[in-house]
C-alpha cells in the first residue's frame, strides 16, 4: 500500500485538486457566465455585440468592434483623427480600467522593488520582522483600507495635521485628485506583493555568477545589469502582472474612494448586478476574464521561455545597513532613508491612522471602542458578533487553508513545469486571479449555497469546509507563482538521478525538489495565509450560521452600527495577523535552503 501511494501520490493530488477546482471555481463561475450566452434557454451573442459596440464600454474602438469588416470607413476615421491633431481618444470603461491599472502597476513596482532590494542586500535590526510584515497590507478588507486612507489623507487626517503643524495648511488630497489617491491605495495593497515575490527571487540569485562577472572585469553596475537583472526579471514581471490583474479588477477601493465617477469594469459589474441587469454584468465579466486570462497566458509563455536560467542556492552576503557614521552618509544609504520616509507615509501612515482612530473620538483619547468589544464578548448572546470567535475562526481557517492550498499549489507547479501541456495547465490554474470577485461571489451563492442539480443529485456546499476550500482556491495561485519559477530552474537530472536510485516520483519531489525551492514555498505560504485571513466575500456567503464569521466579517458587521468598534476590530485584525505572519516566516525560515 505504501509503495502504491508513493507511485501515485501526485496523481491522487492532481485529481483532488481538479475536484476542488471543479466544485468551488468552475461550477460557480460557469453558472454566472452562462447567463451571458443564454437567453431563455437559447444561445445568443447579442449581449456581447451590444457591449462591444457601445462607446461607453469600448470608447473609440466601438465603431471598429461594431463592424470590423468596414475597413475603408475605419481607415478614413483614423485619417480624420490624425488631421484633427491626434487628440486623446475616448477610452471607454475598459480603456479607463486598463489606464488606472497601468498607473497602479507602475506605482506598485516603483514602491515594491526598493523594499525587496533593501531586505535582500542589507542586514539591520528587525529585518526579519519587517520581512515578515511586508505582506500585512494584503489582509486588510478594502473598506478598512478606505477608512485608513481617509484617516491619513482626508482634510482632517494625519497628513494634514502634520502639514498644519509645519504651517503649510490643509490640503484636500482626496477631493483634489481622487484618482491619485486610488493609485496610492492600490500601491499600498500591491507593492508588498511585488516586494515579496521579487525578494524570494533576489535571495536565490546565483552569487557565484556575480563573482565570476566581477573577476572578469565587470563593475558592480555591469554585473548587476547583466547577471542579477535577468534572474530577477521573471519575478518582477510576475508581481507586475498580478498587480495589473488585481487593479484591473479593482472594486472596494475604487467604490469607496472614487465612487461611480471613477468606475472600473468591476465596479460597473457590481452596479449592473445591483440593478438586476445580470446578463449585462455576466457579459462584462466574461470579457474581463478573457482579457486577464490572455495577459496571464502571454506572461506564462514568457516565463516558460525563461526557464532553465541558472540560479544559486544562496544570495550574496548582506552588508550592514549603517555600520558607521561615514558609510551612513553615503548616497546609497541616504536613498534608502528617503525611501523609508516614503514608505512610512504610504504604508505605515494609513495603518497607524486607523489604529489611532480606534482609541480616539470627537472628544479625544478613549478606550470605549475596545470596551465595547470586551463587553460584547463577555455578555453577548449567540446571535451577536463576538470578537473571540472571529479571531479563532480566522486563524483556524488560515491554518486549514495552508494545509489545502500548499499541496494544490505544489501539485500544479509540478504539472506545469514537468508536463508538455504545462503552459495551458498553468493558464487554467490562474483562473482565480482572472475572475471577477463579484461574479465569483454570486456564483457561489447561486451554485453552492442555493444548491445545483447535477444528474439528479443535489449539490449544496456551505459551512467551514466550503469556506476553507474557497480560501484555498483563492490562495493556491500565489503558491504556484512563487514555486513554479524556482522549480523550473532546477536541473531535471537531479530528479532523474533520484529515480534511478529507486526513489518514487513523490519521494524525489519531497527529498530533492521541494528543499531546493523552500524559499518560494514559504513565500507562497505567507500569501496563502494572508489571503485566507483577509478574505471576505466567500466567507460571508458560505458561512452557514453565526458561528463561522471571521475578523473581516466582524469588521463589516460592526461598520453597520458605528465606525469606532469596526476600527477597533480592524486594529485587532492587524495585531493578530502581524503576529501570525512573523510566526509563519520564522517557522518557515527553518526549512529554507
Amino acid at each position: 500500500m505504501r509503495g502504491w501511494a508513493g507511485r501515485h501520490a501526485l496523481t491522487v493530488l492532481a485529481v483532488a485538486t481538479a475536484a476542488i477546482l471543479a466544485v468551488m471555481l468552475y461550477l460557480p463561475v460557469g453558472i454566472v457566465f452562462s447567463q451571458a450566452v443564454f437567453s431563455e434557454g437559447t444561445p445568443t451573442l447579442s449581449a456581447f455585440r451590444a457591449v462591444l459596440a457601445d462607446p461607453f464600454y469600448t470608447g473609440a474602438l466601438a465603431g471598429v468592434l461594431a463592424d470590423p469588416l468596414a475597413i475603408g470607413a475605419h481607415v478614413e476615421g483614423v485619417l480624420e483623427w490624425l488631421r484633427a491633431g491626434a487628440p486623446v481618444p475616448r477610452m471607454g470603461l475598459f480603456g479607463f480600467t486598463a489606464y488606472q491599472a497601468a498607473l497602479s502597476t507602475v506605482a506598485s513596482v516603483l514602491l515594491g522593488l526598493p523594499a525587496a532590494y533593501v531586505l535582500a542586500t542589507y542586514e539591520f535590526r528587525g529585518r526579519r520582522t519587517i520581512r515578515s510584515l511586508t505582506i500585512l497590507p494584503f489582509v486588510l478588507p478594502g473598506i478598512m483600507v478606505a477608512v485608513g486612507f481617509y484617516a491619513m489623507f482626508g482634510r482632517d487626517g494625519t497628513l494634514n495635521a502634520a502639514l498644519d503643524f509645519a504651517g503649510l495648511g490643509p490640503v484636500d488630497f482626496i477631493g483634489y485628485s481622487p484618482l491619485a489617491v486610488v493609485i496610492v491605495a492600490h500601491a499600498f495593497y500591491n507593492a508588498p506583493l511585488v516586494a515579496r515575490v521579487t525578494l524570494a527571487a533576489w535571495e536565490s540569485v546565483d552569487r557565484r555568477a556575480v563573482e565570476t562577472a566581477r573577476s572578469l572585469g565587470a563593475g558592480p553596475g555591469r554585473a548587476f545589469r547583466d547577471v542579477v537583472v535577468p534572474q530577477l526579471l521573471p519575478a518582477v514581471l510576475t508581481g507586475a502582472l498580478l498587480t495589473f490583474v488585481f487593479t484591473f479588477m479593482t472594486f472596494p477601493i475604487v467604490l469607496a474612494l472614487g465612487g461611480l465617477g471613477l468606475a472600473t469594469v468591476e465596479v460597473w459589474i457590481y452596479d449592473r448586478i445591483s440593478q438586476l441587469a445580470v446578463a449585462e454584468a455576466a457579459t462584462l465579466a466574461v470579457l474581463e476574464t478573457v482579457l486577464t486570462l490572455g495577459l496571464t497566458y502571454a506572461y506564462l509563455r514568457y516565463e516558460s521561455a525563461q526557464a532553465g536560467m541558472s540560479r544559486g542556492d544562496a544570495s550574496p552576503a548582506r552588508e550592514p545597513l549603517f555600520p558607521d557614521l561615514r558609510t551612513a552618509l553615503s548616497a546609497r544609504r541616504l536613498a534608502v532613508l528617503a525611501y523609508g520616509a516614503v514608505a512610512v507615509v504610504v504604508f505605515v501612515g494609513p495603518m497607524a491612522s486607523m489604529v489611532v482612530g480606534g482609541v480616539t473620538d470627537g472628544g479625544g483619547f478613549t478606550l470605549r471602542h475596545y470596551r465595547f468589544l470586551a463587553e460584547r464578548q463577555a455578555t453577548g448572546a449567540a446571535y451577536q458578533t463576538l470578537p473571540w470567535p472571529a479571531i479563532r475562526n480566522s486563524l483556524l481557517f488560515g491554518v486549514a487553508t495552508l494545509a489545502v492550498a500548499l499541496p494544490m499549489g505544489v501539485t500544479i507547479s509540478v504539472l506545469t513545469v514537468r508536463s508538455r501541456w504545462g503552459t495551458a495547465i498553468d493558464a487554467l490554474a490562474m483562473v482565480p486571479l482572472a475572475v471577477s470577485g463579484v461574479v465569483f461571489g454570486i456564483g457561489l451563492l447561486e451554485g453552492l449555497v442555493f444548491g445545483t442539480d447535477i444528474g439528479g443529485f443535489r449539490l449544496q456546499v456551505t459551512g467551514a469546509a466550503a469556506i476553507v476550500a474557497a480560501h484555498a482556491v483563492a490562495a493556491y495561485p500565489f503558491v504556484v507563482r512563487n514555486v513554479s519559477p524556482l522549480l523550473a530552474d532546477l536541473d531535471p537530472a537531479l530528479v532523474e538521478s533520484a529515480r534511478a536510485l529507486g526513489a518514487s516520483r513523490a519521494r524525489a519531489l519531497l527529498d530533492v525538489e521541494l528543499p531546493l525551492v523552500a524559499s518560494g514555498i514559504v513565500a507562497g505560504a505567507a500569501f496563502a495565509f494572508a489571503i485566507s485571513i483577509g478574505e471576505f466575500s466567500s466567507t460571508v456567503i458560505l458561512a452557514s450560521g453565526s458561528d463561522a464569521y471571521t475578523m473581516p466579517v466582524a469588521v463589516e458587521r460592526y461598520l453597520g452600527r458605528r465606525n469606532g468598534p469596526a476600527i477597533a476590530m480592524g486594529t485587532v485584525l492587524l495585531v493578530v495577523t502581524a503576529a501570525s505572519f512573523v510566526v509563519v516566516d520564522r517557522v518557515g525560515g527553518r526549512f529554507e535552503a
